[in-house]
């Protein structure tokens, strides 16, 4: 009918607008984000791992019943979440495989996926504070938004009734 033919090509014609918006960006977005990453100085990678977890706990107090392990472990969790916004870009598929993999870990320690989107807020707020650079900032906060839906997916789609 008309105005499903109507409604269908609104669609596509946004799908199409979005995308050329994107166009090339990506690129770019990888090479700011390496860039913020090869500059982070030792004192800067320790004020990212002790900031990150006092964000997300302002923002989360609860989450700190999840986060229990020693300071070293936590500063480990920081340094792969950094990594793995970088290899986002790089090998999409195999982040994708692992991040799933991730998830369904999480699923047997039993986060309550609502963290997820403040301990995400709480990262882009630390890396917010540590450039200038809008396309890092950017590609930080894309990355691990990515990273986030997908884990909470996951463990969405990776828990069972039994489980919840």
């Amino acid at each position: 009918d008309g105005e499903h033919e109507i409604a269908w090509g609104w669609l596509w014609e946004n799908v199409e607008r979005m995308l050329k918006n994107l166009m090339g960006k990506p690129q770019v977005q990888e090479k700011a984000l390496e860039r913020l990453i090869m500059s982070l100085t030792e004192d800067a990678v320790n004020y990212l791992r002790r900031e990150v977890y006092k964000r997300f706990f302002a923002l989360a107090p609860a989450g700190q019943d999840y986060f229990k392990q020693s300071t070293t472990r936590l500063y480990w969790i920081a340094d792969k979440i950094v990594e793995m916004t970088i290899e986002m870009y790089r090998e999409p598929k195999k982040m994708v495989e692992d991040i799933s993999a991730l998830g369904l870990r999480h699923v047997g320690y039993a986060i309550p996926t609502e963290f997820f989107a403040p301990f995400v807020s709480g990262a882009v707020e630390v890396v917010r504070t540590m450039t200038t650079d809008e396309n890092a900032e950017d590609a930080f906060r894309w990355s691990l938004t990515l990273i986030s839906k997908i884990l909470v997916r996951t463990i969405l789609e990776g828990s069972t009734i039994v489980m919840k």
